[in-house]
């Protein structure tokens, strides 16, 4: 079926808030044309997420954050929880990003946790599986990606299910300048989809879009969302730059 791509530009630890702003304002004009085609959405560091916010209405981006705590509240120093988020004016929660997984601990356990907490308040998740380059290298990467999503997701509804968007990010292409082949990226797509399958049934499954994330650049963008299961892209590094972004949003676009 055709699903509509999903391009997310995740800032991570970068842009004071005068600079998110100024690249909001980058971005804004020149992509004000593919919201009917092309979903898109950035996620500042928590500081910006306000002035982002503000300059959203009428355009076509979509504001996401890169993180946020199971709790809804309590004495968690440094936290910041869901019905915060929502507050701020967020759509969409990053959730077990690679980064997160590999500084700070986060289990499949701790995400599916953190996945409940944001769509009790009506938000929706992207949700990042992945494997390093050892895995890789010893034939792991599917039933390692297997069990990611499983663990992730397990508890949820059909009807939550709709509410999600999965990243496959690749850990040894992230930061790296290594890209995955789109035909390694396709084959870990298509099983992704097809366990999806397996546990929300087929109909659900071919809803549900799936991002690629590893070093997405304007020249590999379009062979990679070219693929029959790679439904857009969580950007890293090159959502920083706006010319970058709005060529890999525009070779998102479907013909």
């Amino acid at each position: 079926m055709a699903r509509r791509p999903f391009v997310a530009g995740n800032w991570k630890m970068h842009t004071t808030v005068a600079e998110a702003t100024a690249l909001v304002r980058e971005l804004k004009g020149s992509l004000a044309a593919v919201g009917d085609r092309v979903q898109v959405a950035v996620a500042p560091p928590f500081t910006g997420l306000s002035a982002v916010a503000a300059l959203l209405p009428g355009t076509a981006l979509e504001l996401a954050a890169q993180n946020c705590h199971p709790s809804p509240s309590g004495a968690f120093t440094g936290e910041v929880s869901a019905p915060m988020l929502a507050d701020a004016g967020v759509r969409w929660v990053i959730l077990g990003h690679s980064e997160r997984r590999q500084y700070f601990g986060e289990t499949e356990g701790l995400i599916n946790q953190k996945l409940a907490a944001v769509l009790k308040v009506g938000l929706s998740a992207i949700v990042c599986v992945g494997e390093t380059l050892a895995q890789r290298e010893a034939g792991q990467t599917l039933a390692l990606v297997q069990a990611q999503l499983q663990g992730c997701l397990a508890g949820f509804t059909e009807a939550q299910a709709s509410r999600l968007v999965v990243a496959y990010e690749p850990v040894w292409a992230i930061g790296t300048g290594k890209t995955a082949t789109a035909a390694q990226a396709q084959e870990v797509h298509a099983h992704l989809r097809a366990r999806l399958a397996d546990r929300f049934g087929a109909d659900v499954a071919d809803t549900i879009r799936i991002q690629y994330g590893g070093s997405v650049k304007p020249g590999n963008a379009a062979q990679l969302m070219a693929e029959a299961d790679i439904d857009g892209a969580l950007v890293g590094g090159a959502s920083l730059e706006a010319g970058d972004f709005i060529a890999i949003v525009k070779a998102a676009r479907p013909s």
